[in-house]
């Protein structure tokens, strides 16, 4: 089995859609989705209730001609907490380095909600919902958790495919890799448009693992001379006054 993430292109936040640079990236992204489905045969795809999700799914689905199934979890990862250095609430994973790096137990998978920031939000149940709901739909195409692996109950090569956002996306992988989210939040970056693919291994008959074969790719901007948008990411150098800060 196969599961390709894709996250969404350039936001326009304001109206919950893409610019016209976002157009583009969907549009790249959707041949690219289309190679795809030539070679493996994509058999259902998933897509955020947010906007800016559903209208970079819409050309890969349009030259496909399928239509997605809208998830409610596979929105923006939303819990709002009160970041250390500041009283505005912000997003859960969006932390300063010299904040976030003091507390151990964001480096420990099953500590990593212990910290009084997350708890005092709804961090952890979030999280717990995303997980069992990302879980369902694993066992519905043929592979039920156990522990930290996935019991075969349909062996099956299906390909699916994931519109969401980069919050969301490295929960995903947190669960599915078994490592917190924090290192996956402040340590990679999924730039828009950006395609991450999973693949399943069963060494042992009837025992499946996933493993990620590639993450936040962009070759199909690149091959169409397309610069990567700089959604997502923070200044490489603080005096870099045209690139985004805090």
């Amino acid at each position: 089995m196969r599961i390709i993430i894709a996250r969404h292109g350039d936001p326009n936040y304001e109206i919950d859609s893409l610019t016209e640079v976002g157009w583009k990236e969907a549009e790249l992204l959707s041949e690219r989705m289309l190679k795809y489905h030539d070679k493996y045969g994509i058999k259902d795809i998933y897509v955020s209730p947010l906007g800016r999700a559903k209208d970079t799914a819409s050309k890969t689905l349009e030259k496909l001609n399928m239509k997605a199934t809208e998830c409610e979890w596979l929105r923006e990862f939303a819990p709002r907490i009160h970041r250390p250095d500041t009283q505005k609430l912000k997003n859960a994973w969006d932390w300063l380095p010299e904040d976030w790096t003091k507390e151990k137990d964001f480096y420990d998978v099953e500590k990593w909600t212990n910290p009084s920031a997350m708890n005092e939000s709804d961090v952890p149940n979030e999280y717990k919902w995303v997980c069992e709901e990302f879980d369902n739909l694993l066992e519905k195409h043929g592979y039920k958790r156990e522990n930290n692996y996935y019991r075969v109950e349909n062996a099956n090569d299906d390909t699916i495919v994931l519109f969401c956002h980069f919050g969301l996306e490295c929960v995903l992988l947190s669960h599915l890799l078994h490592v917190s989210p924090m290192i996956l939040w402040h340590g990679f970056c999924a730039p828009t448009s950006s395609v991450t693919l999973l693949y399943t291994e069963e060494r042992r008959k009837g025992i499946a693992s996933f493993r990620a074969n590639c993450f936040g790719d962009t070759s199909h901007l690149y091959v169409a001379n397309q610069e990567p948008s700089f959604s997502a990411r923070f200044c490489e150098m603080y005096d870099n006054e045209d690139e985004r800060h805090d």
